[in-house]
Parts: C-alpha cells; sequence; structure tokens
C-alpha cells in the first residue's frame, strides 16, 4: 500500500531514502559508541494514559474528517511512515545520551497532531522528516525545570509547526503544502463542532485541561461579538470559529506537560490563545497571507508563559484567601473542591455555553460573512475593508464555478471605484465567467481588452487557452478597440486551433479559404474546415458543402455536400439550413 506511491514518485522515493540513510547512520554511530564505552543499553515500556487517549482522539477525527475528504486516507501511509521515524529517531537521540530509553504512545499523537494540521505535498515530502526532526532535537534539547524536575517547554508538534510556518510564510512556498486544503475540508463533515466537542470531553474529563478550552473559546466569541458591534462587520469571513482553530483550541493548547497546571493560569493561557488567533488572524490577512497560520503561531509563545502563569496563579490564590470574600461559606465551599470537582464543573459550563453557541447557530449554522450580499452592502456604505472582504468572498464562489461571482468579481476589479483596478486579474475572472456561459462575462472581457490592451487575454492565450486566443484573433479581425491586422488575426486563429478551440479552426480554415491574413489556399482550407466540422464547428460544415457541390478544388458530390450541410444545420447553423432547400446560396 505504501511503496507503490513512493516509488510512483521519484522525489518522494528520494525522501525515504534519505531518512532510512539517517537513521542507518544514525544506529551505526550508536553501535560504535556503545562498543567503544561498553554501555548497556536498556529501555523500559511505560504507556502514559494521556498518550494512548489522544491516540485514539486523534484517530477518530481522522476516521470522521477522512470519510467526507478521501485525501486524508490517502495519506495514512505516510503518517504511519512519519510515526515510524519518530520512533526510530527518538531512540536513537535518547540512547546517545542515556542507557534507558523510554518506549510508550507518545510520538503517536505528535504525529497524528501536526498532520492534522500541515503536510507536505509528495515533491516535497523530506520537510516532513526535517519537522520531526525538530519534533525530537527540541524536545530533548530544550528544556527547563518544572516543579523540580526536568521538562520539555514546546508542545512538540506545535513547536515544528511553528518554525516551519513561519519558514513558509517568508518564502511565501504556502502551496508546496496541503495545509490550505486541510483547513478548508475541516468544514466538510456535517457536524464536525459536536465530534470535536465530544472527543475533547474525554480528554478534558481525564486530564482537568477544560479551562483552556473553555476560555479560549469564550475569548474568541467575546472578541467575535466586540469587533461587530464596533465595526459593523464580521472578523472571519466564513465561520465565527473555524472548524480547524475548533480542534486547535482541543489539541494544541491542552497539553498537560506544556500548559499551566493552576487554574487561574489555565484561563489567561487559554484566553491568550484565543486571543492571538483573533489578532493573527488580521494580521496575516492583512499581509495577503494565508489565514490557515492563525492557530499555529501562538502556542509556542505561550508555552513560554506556563511557569510564569503557574507563579501568578499561586498569589492570586493567595491573595483571595486573605479577603474578607473568601471566609463566606458558598466560596469556601467552593475552595475546598478537589481539582477533580473543580473540573467537572467547569465542564458544565462548557457544556453550556457550547449548546447555546450550536443552538443559536453561531457554530456549524450559516455565518452571515459567507454571503456576499453582507459585504456588498457594507462596501457600498463606504467601507473600505469591506470591499476587499467581498472580493475575497467572490473570489472563493468563483474558485467553486460560481459563474456570477467570477463576473461580480470582475466589476469589482476593473472599475476602479471600491477597490484599485486590477485589469490582469479582473480578466482572469471575466475569462472564467466566459468559460462557465456567462454572455455578459465574455463581453466584459472584450471591453477590458479595449481600455487596457490585449494583454488581457494575451496571457491566457500565451498559455494555452484557445478560446482566448480566438476571442483576441476576432478582435484584430474586426479592428474592434485594437488596430486591425488579418495577418497577427490569421496567427492568433491558428494558435487556437493548435490549442484545441474548434472554432479558432474554423476561422483559420476561412482565412485560407479567402486570403485573408494567409495566402490563399483552397486545398488547405478545405481540409482545415473538414475537421472544424467534424469537431462541431456549423459554419464549417456550410462552407466545405459549398466545395463539395460545386466542385471546387474537389469533384463535385451532392450526397456528401448534403451530408455536411445536415450536420451543419444540426449544428444550428442557419445557412447550412437553408442550403437544404431548393435556392441554393453561394459561398460565404
Amino acid at each position: 500500500m505504501l511503496f507503490p506511491r513512493v516509488n510512483a514518485n521519484a522525489s518522494l522515493n528520494d525522501s525515504f531514502l534519505a531518512a532510512a540513510a539517517l537513521l542507518l547512520a544514525g544506529l551505526g554511530a550508536l553501535w560504535w559508541n556503545v562498543a567503544r564505552t561498553g554501555r548497556t543499553l536498556t529501555y523500559e515500556f511505560f504507556p502514559r494514559p494521556v498518550h494512548w487517549v489522544q491516540m485514539i482522539m486523534h484517530s477518530s477525527v481522522y476516521a470522521y474528517w477522512g470519510w467526507y475528504w478521501r485525501e486524508v486516507y490517502h495519506e495514512i501511509p505516510l503518517i504511519a511512515a512519519q510515526v515510524f521515524f519518530l520512533y526510530a529517531l527518538d531512540m536513537l537521540v535518547c540512547w546517545f545520551r542515556r542507557d534507558k530509553w523510554i518506549l510508550g504512545f507518545g510520538p503517536i499523537p505528535i504525529i497524528f497532531s501536526m498532520n492534522l494540521f500541515l503536510w507536505f505535498r509528495d515533491d516535497w515530502f523530506y520537510l516532513q522528516f526535517v519537522m520531526i526532526a525538530i519534533i525530537v532535537f527540541g524536545k530533548e534539547f530544550i528544556k527547563w525545570q518544572r516543579d523540580g524536575r526536568p521538562a520539555h517547554i514546546f508542545n512538540p508538534s506545535a513547536f515544528a509547526l511553528f518554525l516551519t510556518s513561519l519558514v513558509l510564510l517568508a518564502t511565501r512556498t504556502t502551496p508546496i503544502t496541503w495545509g490550505a486544503e486541510i483547513s478548508s475540508t475541516f468544514n466538510n463533515p456535517p457536524n464536525i463542532y459536536l465530534e470535536i466537542f465530544l472527543l475533547g470531553l474525554v480528554v478534558q474529563g481525564l486530564f482537568s485541561v477544560t479551562l483552556v478550552t473553555l476560555s479560549s473559546a469564550a475569548m474568541l466569541v467575546a472578541l467575535d461579538f466586540l469587533y461587530l458591534g464596533s465595526t459593523g462587520m464580521y472578523r472571519f469571513i466564513d465561520f465565527n470559529i473555524h472548524p480547524a482553530v475548533f480542534l486547535g483550541l482541543h489539541l494544541l493548547v491542552t497539553d498537560p506537560a506544556t500548559s499551566p497546571r493552576k487554574n487561574f493560569g489555565k484561563v489567561i493561557f487559554g484566553a491568550a490563545y484565543g486571543a492571538g488567533v483573533f489578532l493573527v488572524y488580521g494580521w496575516l490577512d492583512s499581509l495577503g497571507q494565508p489565514t490557515f497560520y492563525d492557530k499555529l503561531l501562538c502556542v509556542p509563545l505561550l508555552n513560554l508563559t506556563v511557569r510564569a502563569l503557574d507563579r501568578l496563579s499561586i498569589a492570586v490564590s493567595a491573595w483571595f484567601a486573605r479577603q474578607s470574600l473568601a471566609k463566606l461559606r458558598p466560596v469556601k465551599a467552593l475552595a475546598d473542591w478537589s481539582s477533580q470537582q473543580a473540573n467537572f464543573g467547569f465542564m458544565g459550563i462548557w457544556v453550556v455555553l457550547f449548546g447555546c453557541m450550536l443552538a443559536t447557530g453561531f457554530l456549524g449554522g450559516k455565518h452571515p460573512g459567507s454571503d456576499p450580499a453582507f459585504w456588498q452592502k457594507a462596501c457600498d456604505a463606504g467601507h473600505g475593508q469591506a470591499c476587499r472582504i467581498l472580493a475575497q468572498t467572490l473570489d472563493v464562489q468563483c474558485q467553486h464555478n460560481s459563474a456570477g461571482g467570477c463576473f461580480e468579481l470582475g466589476v469589482l476589479i476593473s472599475d476602479g471605484k471600491k477597490l484599485p483596478r486590477d485589469p490582469m486579474n479582473a480578466g482572469r475572472t471575466f475569462k472564467r465567467a466566459c468559460d462557465l456561459g456567462l454572455e455578459n462575462a465574455c463581453a466584459g472581457l472584450l471591453n477590458l481588452v479595449r481600455t487596457d490592451g490585449d494583454g488581457v487575454l494575451m496571457q491566457f492565450c500565451n498559455q494555452g487557452d484557445g478560446q482566448s486566443c480566438f476571442m483576441l484573433g476576432s478582435l484584430y479581425y474586426g479592428g474592434d478597440g485594437v488596430t486591425r491586422n488579418l495577418e497577427h488575426s490569421a496567427e492568433l486563429f491558428q494558435q487556437s486551433c493548435t490549442d484545441g478551440f474548434t472554432r479558432g479552426c474554423g476561422q483559420i480554415g476561412e482565412s485560407y479559404l479567402f486570403g485573408e491574413g494567409v495566402p490563399k489556399d483552397i486545398a488547405k482550407a478545405r481540409e482545415i474546415l473538414e475537421r472544424a466540422c467534424d469537431g462541431g464547428y456549423g459554419p464549417g460544415c456550410f462552407n466545405v458543402g459549398i466545395m463539395h457541390r460545386q466542385g471546387i478544388e474537389t469533384p463535385v458530390n451532392e450526397p456528401l455536400a448534403e451530408a455536411r450541410f445536415r450536420q451543419g444545420c444540426n449544428l444550428g447553423d442557419r445557412e447550412a439550413c437553408d442550403a437544404l432547400k431548393p435556392t441554393r446560396p453561394v459561398a460565404k
């Protein structure tokens, strides 16, 4: 299952060979070290509950998500290979530094968590192994003392995701990953919020991390409403809380080893994550960068605060204990709760908050910001940012084959009234709408050529789009908005035909038939028009029918002529239909 895919891609195969070579080299160096020093290497199997519970939770997310985006299932063999690589590299690094390796389920949820947010395409898959190396070395070497014991500072998967995201943003190379597709497809499964919530309850009940998730969600809700109230617009276009962000506040910030252990610290930690996602989203959006990185850039920075937050929590608890309010019976009763009892209380609050968000459509309902009409109204009211977001929402519709969305986007960015003019992108969207059958968009594209020059269409023609070559050739043939040039028109019709656009073949055939822009060549014209007729070009059928009927550069053949006329008539050519009647017209 794994090897056929690896063998089919040279770059992917090289990535696996390089990873295997690295492990073998490490194993050789370890063997030499052990032989030289006489060390005895051992291991201990120690399955921590937090690891195997997270493994089950992650697997459930993959199973449900993959059912609605099958690329997830296709990736499973590569995810399994990453798990093996992490186990092997972790073993080597550990035995180089110590005699005992602790074997457990830890590497599995680390890899599962990382791949829930980012993975590289096959041609760049070696970078996936680089991320795993960052995980191993970061976990092993970047440590501090916590509660009198050494502990790794960063959430391992979040640390690798953070560094990788920074590099991808700086180099603008996000397309080499599946990051955007991963983020967008999390909305495919119905009731995805409910699944994540229910799985999260298991982790929260076992490991008392509810306050982190609760405060993150509450902060996002509060900031959403504050932003809407102050600006009249939504911060997020499609969702109040994106499903991938909802997953992040259940997985990325709830690692017990790298999050605060005191309740007050958990509240601040979670709220800071929610605020960070909100702010980073706006920052990325203003830079024109992919916004799905919003949930990945905050976690390591927050990990650095956990010791300070725990100390602050202790100080706040001590201060509160000295106040008279703490001596009230209800407050004292709450203070006497065990950490587990308090966590169950927080879980109750989280259940109520989630139920309200789900019932009101705040989560899972149709977000008003996903409707271009909302942003159109705000744009018409003079909100410049709303015009930019309107363009984004229309572009999303255009990418999903909405001819109307493409056309409206073309109008928005071509008239220069509400956004800076962008004729090249306007040409792209008009062209897309024209391809989808919207005649107004075709007219809009031609008008754009008249005002901004033939480069608007030439960019597509040069990329092998035969229809664009044909449209541009038609403009030069008629001198419509450009200087009439029959030679250039014929060149463009020929290019259109070469690129597989049948009408272009018909037009270059007629150019040879009448000597327009090329030397007159009846035989070549008939050959080209015959192919155009067979390809569905009605006027071509009419012209070759006339040639067969009148014996122009071919023997007279009335049956074949009538067959060509009938073929052209069936294709909607009126003159071909007329040619089947007793009155016989002459060639065009």
